[in-house]
């Protein structure tokens, strides 16, 4: 997730910006920002209301971050329709407790199940927060594939300019993908202190990405390997890593490696932080079709037409628990994604936003949402979400006449 996300506008600074093209480009929605403005500088500390506005037009906004684009390509993959899915959960209440914004069940490729609240719809964008960090992991094994990363065990400031003399010259890049690196960071959304709530508000040394600028500054607080603790900080380096490697910027890499080829309908969008890069650990924007065929892409092995865009065993790993974690309620961590039961796994990112795999089944969940609060932990979204997610992996088992373990 990130911060400084909004400069401060009230609501006639905001339509005085966007101007009447800005209007047209939008559409209707404008009504409910032009209501509820972002009046402060941090997305985590929004009203309900203004997060309902803004989630799905992030990049819609001038005065929001500026944004990369992620390019589709000419073909796009059909997502056929299959039989409607028996999901034994009352979905209206569902939706509505979750405020969900779209929910879709991919089962054998096919749909089972769309729905979508908040006034939102097929063919928009919602933002993914750090689901987008599962998306950074897929372009690390590309990396790899590609030569550009040589081994996950050589060291972070191997890759990343700036890093050099600082606690990440002992951390690997492995490492940093299982978020054991052992350096403090502090990712408390409640608190405005914190680690995540300051550090695209930092001014990056002249040549320097500001995330770097941030990350060297901080102390070891365990040996390396040893302890996992969740840091957006460190997806930001893992996506500076991957563009000084490549030479590209991971906008342009993720185009190329699986925007384009593998048929994504919808151009996508990724939220550049104070210092004009994408922010790798947040705010990926795409249309919830979308998300669930990246998650199909996942499903499908990481291959496109026939040929691996990452390391078998990287994606292997990648989506195996690799760290025992603290959160999620399930059973660990792996490369950027959360590691589930019965070798499920999926992206997750606050306020709800999900992609959920389970290969045995050959099933994918898109969710966008807008949960009260970030973690969805104080009005019971997040326990709802599990449970729901374990009543459509029974509703598959039903139809196979199998008896959940």
């Amino acid at each position: 997730m990130a911060s400084g996300l909004v400069r401060s506008f009230t609501g006639i600074a905001v339509a005085a910006v966007i101007g009447a093209a800005g209007w047209i480009a939008i559409g209707p929605d404008w009504r409910a920002l032009l209501r509820y403005p972002p009046l402060d500088s941090n997305v985590l500390f929004w009203s309900v209301e203004q997060r309902d506005a803004t989630f799905r037009m992030f990049d819609a906004l001038p005065f929001l971050h500026e944004f990369a684009t992620v390019d589709r390509g000419d073909a796009v993959r059909p997502l056929p329709d299959g039989a409607p899915l028996d999901v034994d959960v009352d979905l209206d209440a569902f939706m509505a407790d979750q405020r969900a914004s779209a929910l879709l069940i991919l089962h054998d490729g096919k749909i089972r199940m769309e729905r979508y609240g908040l006034g939102f719809g097929r063919g928009k964008r919602w933002t993914s927060f750090s689901v987008a960090k599962s998306l950074t992991s897929t372009l690390v094994g590309a990396a790899l594939q590609d030569g550009f990363i040589k081994s996950l065990d050589d060291a972070v400031s191997k890759y990343v300019s700036g890093l050099e003399g600082s606690p990440y010259d002992d951390v690997t890049v492995r490492q940093l993908l299982t978020m054991t690196s052992g350096v403090g960071w502090n990712e408390d959304y409640y608190d405005p202190g914190s680690d995540v709530a300051r550090f695209d508000q930092i001014e990056p040394v002249e040549g320097e990405r500001s995330i770097v600028t941030y990350m060297k500054t901080l102390q070891r607080a365990h040996p390396p390997g040893t302890v996992w603790n969740y840091s957006t900080g460190e997806t930001n380096l893992i996506g500076v890593l991957v563009a000084q490697a490549t030479g590209k910027s991971i906008a342009q890499y993720m185009s190329e490696k699986v925007w384009a080829p593998y048929g994504m309908e919808s151009r996508a969008t990724w939220m550049f932080g104070a210092d004009g890069a994408e922010m790798s650990g947040c705010c990926f924007q795409a249309t919830t079709r979308d998300f669930a065929r990246f998650g199909q892409f996942i499903l499908d092995g990481g291959r496109i037409g026939g040929e691996a865009v990452a390391p078998a065993d990287y994606l292997a790993a990648a989506t195996r628990r690799q760290a025992a974690t603290d959160r999620m309620g399930r059973d660990g961590y792996g490369y950027q994604w959360w590691i589930a039961e019965d070798d499920a796994f999926m992206a997750s990112g606050i306020f709800g936003q999900t992609i959920f795999i389970d290969p045995a089944r050959s099933l994918v969940i898109a969710m966008n949402a807008n949960w009260t609060t970030a973690l969805g932990d104080r009005d019971g979204e997040a326990l709802a979400r599990l449970r729901f997610l374990d009543a459509a992996q029974a509703a598959i088992d039903a139809e196979a006449g199998r008896v959940a373990s």
